[in-house]
């Protein structure tokens, strides 16, 4: 196939291809789900299996500054989201952390009963929602609108506003600075979801003035599967709030042993158990590939790439309905088109090596992960999409059985 499309000559990000295994044969379209291996990681884990723990063993802790490293990887992921050095701590899973902040959140506005979210959140941020209020039994509601009547729902009786900023299904966006603005004048606090964001859309946690954020290390950072995720919490927060999970890493002094828990003073106090060192060395060195990219040139490149493909998509594929926004501004870094059919139509996408993915009932959702994505890569990726609508490949039985994970 050819890589000589227009755009491909200009791109300042092209480069970036090299710096990740891709196989051959494979148009990549997943990377807001598990990001590509980054060439450098698997030599620096051998690097840490073999010299660090082989080698140092137990000194590894303070000779490798291992006991640092959540604080070190946090403080990578932080330029990438608008965040200020000591804001960002790497650690646990998004789960988890959204169990955290929420609670941290709601101990900051105990006369108020009330989180809202919208029917478009990340579904397990709903469950631990769920979970944490009858877990308190303080009387709680969780109040769940439309994406677009989060604004209006921002009443005096919301303790949290707790949102998803990428909508994982269609790549919508929400308007980060306007609703914590809107979160703040009614006297509530905003917590965002970036699960979807970091790494693929510019993000300003910091000129937005939210409040808590969590996010994920193994999509657009491409830490590898089940990578620790994330945590903000704004400066002016972290020492009035203590995690709900009191493990001995949020202790003042973990290695005293006392009985008595005293949170340790600035972000660490989020931190719970001892840190998955060989999983947090993964992500801390896939994120060396952003240190000299700037996330305007991401952008950039993220809506000319889901622009061709949108454009390719309608003009070949008839069969398919949008189900993004299409306006660029107002999604993030992915396209999902409707289908009847999706799931099988993914499948035999993938078996000719485009990699994409399917969320139930009918939605096929393609990444675009600029880092490593050509303008070619999907002129060639939507020829395959027609060839397998126009002559119904997609219709047999091995396409059609449903996997565990879709």
């Amino acid at each position: 196939m050819s890589s000589q499309h227009p755009s491909d000559l200009t791109d300042v990000l092209k480069s970036k291809k090299d710096a990740f295994q891709i196989p051959d044969g494979v148009i990549y379209l997943d990377g807001n789900s598990l990001g590509v291996l980054p060439k450098n990681v698997p030599d620096r884990i051998a690097e840490v299996v073999r010299e660090e723990w082989g080698t140092s063993l137990i000194r590894a802790w303070n000779t490798h500054s291992w006991i640092d490293l959540p604080g070190r990887t946090g403080d990578r992921i932080a330029r990438l989201i608008g965040a200020g050095k000591g804001t960002v701590v790497a650690c646990d899973s998004t789960s988890v952390n959204v169990f955290k902040v929420l609670s941290a959140a709601l101990s900051l506005r105990p006369e108020r009963k009330v989180i809202l979210s919208d029917n478009g959140n990340f579904p397990t941020d709903l469950y631990v929602a769920s979970g944490l209020k009858q877990l308190l039994d303080k009387g709680h509601e969780l109040r769940i609108v439309d994406p677009e009547g989060v604004r209006a729902a921002i009443t005096d009786d919301v303790a949290a506003v707790m949102l998803t900023q990428v909508d994982y299904r269609t790549g919508r966006v929400h308007d980060m600075a306007d609703l914590t603005r809107v979160a703040h004048s009614a006297g509530a606090l905003a917590i965002w979801d970036l699960a979807h964001s970091a790494g693929a859309i510019p993000v300003d946690l910091a000129g937005a003035k939210a409040d808590f954020a969590v996010g994920c290390g193994y999509k657009y950072l491409n830490g590898g599967p089940g990578a620790p995720a994330f945590l903000y919490v704004a400066p002016e927060h972290q020492d009035k709030v203590t995690s709900p999970l009191t493990g001995w890493m949020g202790h003042e002094a973990p290695f005293a042993f006392d009985l008595d828990y005293r949170p340790v003073t600035g972000i660490n106090r989020m931190t719970v158990g001892t840190p998955a060192i060989l999983a947090l060395s993964s992500l801390h060195a896939a994120l060396e590939v952003f240190e000299d990219v700037d996330m305007t040139d991401i952008r950039r490149k993220s809506i000319s790439l889901s622009e061709l493909f949108i454009a390719e998509v309608e003009a070949r594929c008839p069969q398919l309905e949008l189900a993004s926004p299409r306006n660029p501004e107002a999604r993030g870094s992915q396209v999902s088109f409707r289908f009847a059919e999706g799931y099988a139509v993914m499948q035999a996408l993938i078996a000719r090596g485009v990699i994409g993915d399917f969320r139930a009932p009918d939605v096929m959702r393609f990444g675009f992960t600029p880092l490593y994505l050509s303008h070619q890569d999907i002129v060639d990726a939507v020829g395959i999409l027609q060839e397998i609508l126009d002559t119904q490949s997609w219709n047999r039985p091995e396409f059609k059985t449903r996997a565990k994970v879709t």
